[in-house]
């Protein structure tokens, strides 16, 4: 196997500029140290589906922990369990059998209004089709989820402003998805995924209708979200490309974790696709 690129370095020229964080900090290098807390847990975890008298065994007993700051990716081929275990993640739909443990809180132990609170204050989501409400500016939608929480629209207004300023899309703030590029409207999403400080950002598919060079944009952001704002990250992607951008890629085959890639970050999609094809070709 190829041996990992590793990630551009702050004096590299071709580097870009840390992203801020509370307090105007910067945090270098990429990926969480050993001591950073646990965020996501996923213990034995099962999911069944029952269909015209079959039961589908979506997930078979799948364990896996991601610490804070980490970008994770799940891979796998379609049926595979991938899209499952992110809803799962999501409090979107329950375990079978097993628990998900989100921040401390067991999703299981929550009642369904507890569940949207907890998804709505402490989870970002990014679509592949972006979601936002043709209606609405691109500063309008990065605001919406303060406004369906009951805050007011000044209150969000500076926040708003400096994830336009994060995914570079100030001078876009008042443009409507119509008139923005695919990538462009990503990376609205990807502000609006982070407007409530998020836990956890689960990413679905989030390239999937971009073509290289914008898809190439929204992996680098993701992977200096992750590492820099300190947010953890799991993006479920069949593109080798994207999960060599990710610390940490999750193998997943008929439902079982079958094994893990660590690119770092590296960027090193042959190291990626042909480790992939080992575990689970």
């Amino acid at each position: 196997m190829m041996e990992p690129r590793p990630p551009a370095q702050a004096g590299d020229a071709h580097a870009e500029p840390p992203l801020l964080r509370a307090g105007g900090e910067t945090r270098e290098g990429g990926g969480p140290g050993s001591d950073a807390p646990v965020v996501v847990e996923v213990d034995d975890v099962h999911k069944q589906y029952h269909t015209s008298g079959h039961v589908v065994h979506a997930l078979r007993g799948v364990s896996l922990s991601i610490r804070r700051g980490t970008f994770a990716a799940i891979m796998g081929a379609s049926g595979s369990g991938k899209s499952t275990l992110l809803h799962l993640l999501g409090g979107l739909t329950p375990a079978t059998r097993g628990r998900i443990v989100i921040e401390g809180h067991d999703l299981a132990r929550m009642s369904d209004r507890q569940r949207t609170l907890f998804r709505r204050r402490r989870m970002g989501v990014i679509f592949q089709d972006y979601n936002l409400l043709s209606t609405l500016t691109a500063a309008e939608n990065v605001a919406l989820p303060h406004l369906v929480d009951g805050n007011a629209a000044r209150r969000s207004a500076e926040r708003v402003g400096e994830l336009l300023a994060l995914v570079h899309l100030s001078h876009r703030a008042e443009h409507r998805p119509d008139a923005m590029s695919g990538g462009e409207q990503q990376r609205v999403a990807i502000a609006r995924a982070l407007l409530n400080d998020p836990a956890i950002v689960l990413a679905d598919e989030p390239t999937g209708n971009l073509d290289s060079t914008q898809s190439f944009e929204i992996w680098r952001l993701m992977q200096r979200v992750a590492h820099e704002q300190g947010k953890t990250i799991v993006m479920v992607t069949h593109e080798a490309a994207g999960a060599a951008f990710a610390d940490r890629v999750i193998v997943i085959k008929d439902g079982v974790a079958v094994g893990e890639l660590h690119p770092k970050g590296s960027g090193d999609a042959a190291l990626v696709a042909t480790g992939y094809q080992e575990l689970a070709g």
